[in-house]
């Protein structure tokens, strides 16, 4: 669970006094350390800005006939190994070529690519092929170290932008006023579609949330998904949006205008805007660590921004990135104000569970907020950290190298592993964290979700994931109870809400259908209560495992608060206490509230209070109080309490099943009918045979009508055929119907149907099951008085 987290944009030019500057325009620029930055220009010189000591050197000067035009550096790390070739870049140009460029200056490599310029140039995050556009209106991709592998389209029409898919499977690249996406595997299907109404000059396609970023000569920028689909538009701007770049951890994106720069959310609304008098702005680049932003301006300069404001609340608590290396702690119960200073830049924060966690480029500082003086601080190995997730015992970093689960105290407990891992591709929808258990979306399955232990590091149980019938968006743990007892939320690609056991010990995992149309879900950080957006209204599931002891009951526990508070999409960003905190689409906050009730009902429940929990239910008066207490004591066996809620719903029928569950002549008996109660058939009938109760579990399956399997078992245990026999044709009579199955037909011929006989022998049965049950529990008591 995640606390709030709010931003706000603060830009901070930066002026290098008695440095070199570029005199005409720059059209191009990178990042190779979060501290240095290298910018192009049309005056033919590659400059080196150093941000911690104010400097700028001349690198190289180029030809006079190579007019930049985009530059890309290779991949410094892919899957945790960093690459050798990591010091080079691809630099496009206007004479056709594009050039492979070492850090010192030196081109190594000129390909002659297009006829006319060469507009853009992009690496594929592996750092194994290249694609370049052209002028010419085609689409190119060449190995590492320049080697032509194919012409993947020709347009016709310059292709202004273009940018990989987050798998390097794919091209997406503009075509007039339309965006093409185009995989590599011939075969496979083209997608297009019109994306503006004017030429669309730039895009950009993230690898963490998979959005699509896109800008033309329209004035607007808009924000896709990988099928295509709008997500957001924005109003016309005075000028084309000539450039734009997403954040690589995908929670923000910048867009680039004449005399404008923007800082927008991921769903699209804008954080701030900067009117700086820079013409306009050609490229936009972010830092590795995603804090960073720099511009290349039309009049040759070269602009820097950060971003600041951020705040996290938990509680009563407020924290507020006021400086790149200073955070401000306020108490508003008592407006107490603490400052927390730190040796280098802040790249990320968590706040929840009583702990502040914060990562700068070189450590990490664990605070509790009962102490913000004294942190816990140790050093990260490598890498940018892009992720923290925080449970009540533990938090888990993701950086680029990989995984890793400490305890607050900051003790490394474990570090995940599995094939192809990808940690620069997770985000906080792919991978979710409790006390017991990690789940990862497999980055190269999405149907298929895989359970970690924290302790160890390696798989759950027998080492099966968790494969849905359809690609999973979503995944969330409850982050309460005990570890057997651990359930997953899942959203899929058709919105559909599904919950599943974590640990089945071998048996065939539980998921089931919760609800539909749902965009967001979040379980609150003190009971096991789950609540999402479903179709623009808050629904809050008070006990999701009723589908588990009684599906039925479950539109009985929701509770649905009216979507006229929210207006479009939105988003749940906190679900702590009885608050939910939710950012709507134009980017306002609101606050929502569940009833208190459901969070003492589980408290009472989960410690056996059952005396307790009828007290509130009868105190509250509520439906879906009742229907939680009855499905809780369900599935912790306590009938009695389960027998009276259900009477307080109305649900008479249970009530009577109930009462005959309580009858049971045994133990094993009543547990079976318990399981069939909650529809588990096979668990019910492993429970009988094992206990060696072989009539009743013919019995079970005679009620259920499945006749084949109760013949089954009586030929096994070469009893009470004839039972089945004359049960079947009671059945039969009753319709109106005759024997046509082979194999009753088969038995009937030699057993004789005698129903005095039969009724004989289940009471012989029942009372061999009395005594048997009647000797344990002696046995048991003896047992405890000795």
């Amino acid at each position: 669970m995640q606390s709030a987290e709010f931003v706000i944009f603060v830009l901070f030019f930066i002026i290098f006094l008695n440095t070199s500057s570029h005199k005409d325009l720059v059209s191009c620029l990178g990042w190779t350390t979060a501290d240095e930055l290298y910018s192009c220009s049309d005056d033919h010189q590659i400059l080196k800005w150093n941000l911690v000591n104010n400097e700028t050197n001349v690198v190289v000067k180029l030809s006079e006939d190579i007019y930049p035009l985009d530059m890309h550096w290779f991949p410094k790390t892919v899957g945790g190994k960093r690459q050798t070739q990591a010091e080079i870049f691809v630099l496009t140009s206007t004479d056709g070529k594009f050039h492979l460029v070492s850090k010192m200056g030196r081109i190594e490599k000129s390909v002659d690519a297009h006829k006319g310029a060469v507009l853009a140039g992009r690496w594929n995050y592996d750092g194994t092929a290249l694609v370049t556009a052209g002028e010419d209106g085609l689409i190119k991709i060449w190995s590492k170290v320049g080697m032509l592998r194919s012409t993947l389209a020709n347009q016709g029409s310059p292709v202004y932008s273009v940018a990989w898919g987050p798998d390097s499977d794919r091209i997406l690249y503009t075509s007039g006023v339309q965006l093409t996406i185009k995989p590599l595997q011939p075969s496979a299907k083209v997608m297009q579609w019109k994306a503006h109404d004017g030429l669309v000059l730039k895009v950009d396609w993230n690898s963490v949330n998979s959005l699509i970023l896109s800008g033309g000569e329209d004035c607007k920028y808009k924000v896709w998904d990988s099928f295509g689909r709008l997500l957001h538009s924005s109003s016309p701007h005075d000028y084309p949006v000539t450039s734009l770049s997403w954040a690589p951890d995908g929670e923000m994106f910048a867009v680039g205008s004449f005399n404008t720069l923007r800082l927008c959310d991921k769903t699209g609304w804008s954080y701030a805007v900067e009117k700086p008098h820079t013409g306009s702005l050609f490229s936009l680049a972010w830092s590795a660590d995603s804090t960073q932003l720099a511009g290349a301006c039309g009049n040759g300069h070269v602009i820097f921004a950060h971003v600041l404001e951020q705040c996290w609340e938990w509680k009563n608590f407020v924290i507020t990135l006021t400086k790149r290396r200073s955070m401000q702690v306020t108490n508003v119960m008592n407006d107490a104000v603490d400052i927390l200073d730190f040796r280098d830049p802040v790249i990320k924060a968590s706040l929840a569970f009583a702990h502040l966690v914060v990562a700068t480029s070189l450590q990490c500082y664990v605070y509790s907020s009962r102490n913000w003086n004294t942190p816990l601080i140790f050093d990260l190995k490598e890498g940018t950290v892009s992720l923290i997730l925080q449970a009540e015992k533990h938090f888990l970093l993701v950086d680029g190298a990989g995984l890793y689960v400490f305890s607050y105290e900051g003790r490394l407990i474990s570090s995940p592993k599995f094939l192809d891992m990808r940690a620069d591709s997770l985000n906080a929808q792919v991978i979710s964290l409790c006390d017991d258990t990690i789940a990862i979306r497999d980055n190269r399955d999405e149907k298929v979700i895989l359970f970690f232990d924290v302790l160890t590091g390696k798989a759950v149980g027998d080492g099966n994931p968790l494969t849905h019938k359809l690609e999973v968006v979503e995944i969330a743990l409850d982050q309460c109870g005990p570890a057997t007892d651990r359930k997953i939320a899942l959203i899929d690609k058709n919105r559909d809400l599904y919950l599943a056991s974590v640990r089945h010990f071998g048996r065939e995992t539980k998921i089931c259908k919760i609800g539909t149309m749902v965009d967001n879900i979040a379980w609150n950080d003190a009971a096991n209560i789950l609540c999402g957006i479903q179709d623009n209204q808050l629904t809050v599931w008070c006990y999701p495992s009723v589908v588990f002891t009684d599906k039925e009951l479950l539109p009985k526990t929701l509770h649905i608060r009216d979507s006229s508070e929210f207006n479009s999409a939105p988003r749940i960003l906190n679900f702590s206490g009885t608050k939910v905190t939710l950012r709507q689409g134009d980017g306002s906050l609101v606050y929502s509230s569940v009833p208190p009730y459901i969070a003492l009902l589980h408290e009472y429940c989960s410690s056996a209070r059952w005396e307790d929990a009828l007290c509130l239910c009868r105190l509250v008066k509520d439906q879906s109080l009742w229907a939680c207490l009855a499905s809780m004591a369900m599935a912790n066996r306590e009938l009695t309490t389960a027998e009276m809620a259900y009477g307080a719903i109305g649900e008479l029928p249970r009530v009577e099943y109930i009462s005959m569950i309580k009858e049971q002549p045994s133990k094993e008996s009543a547990l079976a009918h318990m399981l069939l109660f909650s529809g588990q058939v096979q668990e019910a009938e492993s429970a009988l045979l094992q206990a060696g109760l072989i009539y009743q579990a013919i019995q079970v399956n005679i009620d259920l009508f499945n006749w084949e399997r109760a013949l089954e078992l009586a030929v096994k245990h070469k009893t009470h055929v004839d039972t089945v026999l004359a049960h079947r044709e009671k059945f039969l009579q009753k319709f109106g119907k005759k024997e046509t199955n082979k194999r009753f037909l088969h038995y009937s011929e030699g057993v004789d149907v005698n129903w005095e006989n039969i009724r004989a022998k289940i009471e012989m049965e029942l009372s061999k099951e009395r005594e048997k049950a009647a000797n344990a529990s002696v046995r048991s008591n003896g047992a405890s008085y000795r």
